[in-house]
């Protein structure tokens, strides 16, 4: 039998993912301005300088909640260089004053769910992401009760075709799910990206009275984020 073409092999590789939000201390603010624009400058460096290995999309937070001011999203196949980075990104003189108040771990993999209403580009049907062509970016942990797990295939199967049939309503949002089972505290990411936060509070909404619901133990904290380059996120800090 003849081995797997090398690109055969990565194109059956999984992602790991982070979203990693982080809270400037206000003492930053108050330091001279070409310290501030300085530390900046080498926080993107840091982050240029993993490009090849990491992609990082960056988010701004800040008017959106009070305990973080920035996330960014990385993905990569190489679950270590999230820790070399996020090393080096401390190591500047940005990184010295901030704390990073949630951090999320995933990988991604193949749904369970979605082998019927298959569409183009279904989100669970893919093991590499595609994200940051959206504006805004909606995400939170997601964790389902014990109960979830002790219904049959067929009865999940079914809570779950409804879910499905209400997210293709909306679809101006886009879905991506992202697993954490064994490596964090909870047991998916959830991350819609959309151009309309209004179709994602409808969709939300619509989606609470669907049975699977009911099977939900924690869904929060929920995170608004605004897609923009790191540069600007940065002078968002009010530095």
């Amino acid at each position: 039998m003849p081995e797997p073409s090398e690109n055969a092999v990565q194109d059956n590789r999984r992602q790991y993912v982070n979203f990693a939000f982080y809270k400037v201390d206000a003492a930053w603010r108050r330091l001279p301005a070409e310290d501030r624009k300085s530390s900046k400058c080498q926080f993107i460096d840091v982050v240029k300088t993993f490009e090849q290995d990491i992609i990082v999309i960056p988010y701004s937070l800040v008017g959106m909640r009070g305990d973080c001011d920035f996330m960014l999203w990385r993905i990569s196949y190489d679950l270590l260089k999230f820790q070399e980075m996020t090393a080096q990104l401390l190591a500047t003189g940005l990184g010295q004053y901030l704390t990073t108040p949630y951090s999320y771990l995933s990988m991604t993999k193949r749904s369970l769910y979605v082998d019927k209403h298959v569409h183009e580009g279904q989100e669970g049907l893919r093991q590499r992401l595609t994200p940051g062509q959206f504006r805004y970016l909606f995400v939170y942990p997601f964790v389902k009760n014990k109960a979830w797990y002790r219904l049959t295939q067929h009865a999940r199967q079914g809570m779950m075709n409804e879910h499905i049939e209400i997210g293709h309503k909306y679809p101006t949002v886009r879905l991506n799910t992202t697993y954490s089972f064994g490596l964090d505290d909870q047991e998916f990411v959830v991350a819609f990206e959309s151009d309309r936060p209004d179709h994602f509070l409808d969709l939300v909404m619509e989606l609470r009275h669907s049975e699977a619901t009911g099977y939900t133990l924690r869904d929060t904290p929920i995170f608004t984020c605004v897609h923009r380059e790191l540069p600007e996120v940065l002078d968002l800090l009010g530095g």
